[in-house]
């Protein structure tokens, strides 16, 4: 519990010295995709941390009252390296669409030109509403059914577990994190924008409606969006 938070402070705090750091991107490489890779997967400990804490919290405390205390931290670590390693796929993949679109010439000071920008904000903003969103949040926000479903002692249940429950809590929210294309990848306002809204979504009463709620602000944002107007 407190290295997830110990994790997402520091992630926060690195990203808040690349937003005034971070040089553009004129010839892609293999060491600047290295960088963007760090840069999304610090993005993403940043803002998904908080939305997990909750369940690693959850998950230790289940571990813990299956008897193998002596395995329970290294299970405890496999649940949370689980998350890890599917936000990592996310962000080998953000990290590749942000070289393809720098190449193409469709980013600037890390967002997609104009209007793009505004496109992108707009489709953000509708994946609130897709079945397969509300189908992961709906597992997202209760997920003891299926842990107790699946249930495995020892560091490899554990990741298992982790890793299945990441890549539905990352169904929720990979296309609203993309937001950062429209906004600016770097936008540390934008993304604590984002933070409060998954984790009202999540873990709040009445969540799907302000997720909804927020994915309409976003659309209504974007559709004005033209070659005139830059987004702030």
């Amino acid at each position: 519990y407190a290295s997830a938070i110990v994790a997402s402070a520091a992630a926060w705090l690195w990203l808040a010295g690349a937003a005034v750091s971070t040089p553009h991107l004129h010839q892609p490489d293999w060491r600047t995709f290295l960088y963007a890779v760090a840069m999304w997967q610090a993005m993403v400990i940043a803002m998904m941390t908080p939305t997990v804490v909750p369940w690693i919290s959850v998950f230790a405390r289940l571990t813990a009252q299956a008897g193998d205390q002596g395995s329970s931290p290294r299970a405890v670590g496999g649940f949370a390296g689980g998350y890890f390693v599917v936000w990592l796929g996310y962000s080998v993949a953000g990290a590749a669409l942000q070289m393809a679109l720098q190449g193409l010439g469709l980013l600037a000071d890390h967002r997609v030109v104009l209007p793009l920008a505004g496109v992108v904000l707009v489709l953000a903003g509708l994946s609130q509403f897709l079945p397969l969103k509300r189908a992961c949040l709906s597992h997202c926000r209760n997920p003891l059914t299926y842990f107790l479903a699946r249930w495995k002692n020892g560091p490899t249940g554990g990741f298992r577990l982790g890793a299945t429950h990441g890549a539905y809590c990352l169904g929720c929210c990979w296309l609203v994190m993309l937001s950062g294309f429209g906004v600016g990848l770097m936008n540390l306002a934008w993304m604590a924008v984002l933070t409060l809204v998954l984790c009202l979504e999540q873990l709040a009463p009445g969540g799907e409606r302000i997720g909804q709620a927020a994915g309409l602000a976003m659309a209504a944002w974007g559709l004005p969006v033209s070659d005139r107007t830059r987004v702030h």
